[in-house]
């Protein structure tokens, strides 16, 4: 006969799970000895670990009970069931598995391989990895949301990066993120990215510069997840609009002066609510 911690021992649980599964009235639970200790017998030790292993595999303890006083053939059944199920999650299991790997390896998981290309083209190119992970993140939900345009944007995007004003462009930006917002360089940089829009725009036209089309709610959407990747990146846009710029995924011309206005009207809104707080 066989104590309770002994129990426990051979079925691989604790004497915690034995009094509970005595409890939900899953295992009977013996009398006491003239000792005052309960004793089981191996007839014990073969239900609780049924117990243990169906629960293990994801069977409610409502369930175990049924299972436990079902015939030999509904049992059986019973556990076909349970195996396919465990069967069916393994399979999904094995699929996370190889997404988490492909998300490991790379760009691919849910890009398509024209932006895939792309992005390395940049990278060969030595453009800043930071700029080219921003890249990488606003073309995510540009895929989901416009599969069909992507042809047509790497089209524009190869033929861009063939002139090297425009691989320029990306490396400015690069330098741009090294500096703090009150750092007089990135006033100059602000100044030679403002020329080189200016000039792509006057030269191509400025769907040339602006290639994406996007709808301005989600251009907001996407730019505050740039400027929250790198956030000297808002300064930059904030130093453009002085030049007639705006916009970091939907690059836009804009009244220098209005937006030198708005800027103000901001400055003058924070000022206020610091005077109230």
């Amino acid at each position: 006969m066989l104590t309770i911690g002994e129990l426990a021992s051979y079925a691989g649980v604790t004497v915690r799970a034995v009094r509970h599964y005595h409890a939900k009235g899953l295992l009977p639970e013996p009398e006491r000895d003239h000792s005052g200790y309960r004793r089981y017998d191996a007839g014990a030790v073969v239900e609780l670990i049924k117990i243990r292993t169906l629960a293990e595999a994801g069977v409610p303890l409502g369930r175990v009970r049924e299972l436990l006083q079902a015939d030999e053939e509904d049992f059986a059944a019973a556990i076909a069931d349970i195996d396919k199920r465990l069967r069916a999650e393994i399979r999904e299991r094995q699929r996370h598995r190889e997404r988490i790997a492909r998300l490991a390896s790379g760009d691919g998981l849910a890009l398509p391989p024209e932006v895939v290309e792309y992005l390395d083209r940049l990278r060969a190119l030595g453009v800043d990895e930071r700029i080219v992970q921003v890249e990488r993140d606003g073309w995510i939900p540009l895929a989901a949301l416009s599969p069909e345009r992507i042809p047509e944007w790497m089209a524009r995007k190869r033929e861009q990066i063939t002139d090297p004003r425009f691989v320029g462009f990306y490396r400015v930006l690069g330098q741009a993120l090294d500096r703090t917002d009150d750092d007089p360089l990135l006033v100059e940089l602000a100044d030679e990215l403002a020329a080189y829009l200016t000039q792509m725009a006057d030269e191509q036209g400025e769907d040339y510069v602006d290639d994406t089309g996007v709808e301005p709610p989600f251009a907001k959407l996407m730019d505050a997840l740039a400027f929250q990747t790198v956030p000297p990146a808002g300064q930059l846009i904030e130093l453009l609009k002085k030049h007639g710029w705006t916009g970091w995924t939907r690059l836009e011309r804009v009244d220098p002066m209005r937006g030198a206005a708005g800027t103000r009207q901001e400055n003058t809104a924070v000022r206020h609510s610091r005077c109230e707080r």
